[in-house]
């Protein structure tokens, strides 16, 4: 297959994927933004070297762990948005007028807004009340997966992670008070990684960059 097809291929498999549906698009963008985002981190962390390996072998793994932290508090708290949203149109409870109008006249009237109701199951719309429910639904799919965006990345990632982040710095900290009898110098060892371990929660992971919407 040629690179044109190929290109074609993967274009034709998106639009089929998301032109109904731009909220999951945007819930899986933002996904793929935390992870590149991460993904930074770590490489940044890695090809740093003024950063001993000690302390890289202490930092890739929080950082991963605060990369999984974020990427599933985001895809948790979007995707309960943009589920309420479509389950609120697909029953009916949320409807243009055109649409609420040509239900009541085909006699489903008394199901609309109902919980096992489902228009698109349910009541096989064509024409242009198909279009309009259509329309309606990705609209509503689009504002709920923002809310849920701002939500989760301004207000309850951020705070929830660092909480995470404190308790973990607590515990790094309460381990160093037991170090390893092998290791050399082992009070120079502990005021360098208290340094690191303070530094690492209080810069990297309370206050660095998010993804803002």
């Amino acid at each position: 297959m040629s690179r044109t097809k190929q290109a074609f291929s993967v274009l034709d498999y998106l639009y089929k994927t998301y032109h109904k549906n731009a909220g999951k698009m945007l819930i899986h963008t933002g996904v793929i933004g935390w992870v590149l985002s991460s993904a930074a981190q770590m490489a940044g962390i890695i090809m740093n070297d003024k950063i001993p390996k000690e302390q890289k072998m202490f930092l890739i793994p929080q950082e991963f762990a605060d990369a999984c932290f974020n990427i599933i508090s985001f895809y948790l708290v979007t995707r309960s948005f943009t589920g309420i949203a479509e389950k609120l149109v697909n029953t009916g409870k949320w409807l243009p007028s055109n649409v609420k109008n040509h239900l009541i006249k085909n006699g489903f009237k008394d199901k609309i807004g109902k919980f096992g109701f489902n228009i698109i199951r349910d009541t096989k719309l064509t024409g242009r009340p198909k279009r309009s429910f259509e329309l309606f639904q990705n609209g509503i799919g689009v504002i709920a997966t923002t809310i849920g965006s701002i939500i989760s990345c301004n207000i309850i990632t951020p705070i929830s992670r660092n909480k995470y982040a404190s308790i973990r710095q607590q515990q790094n900290i309460a381990s160093l008070n037991n170090p390893k009898p092998s290791l050399q110098n082992p009070q120079t060892h502990r005021e360098k990684a208290r340094a690191v371990i303070h530094h690492t929660y209080m810069q990297t992971f309370m206050n660095k960059g998010n993804l803002k919407i």
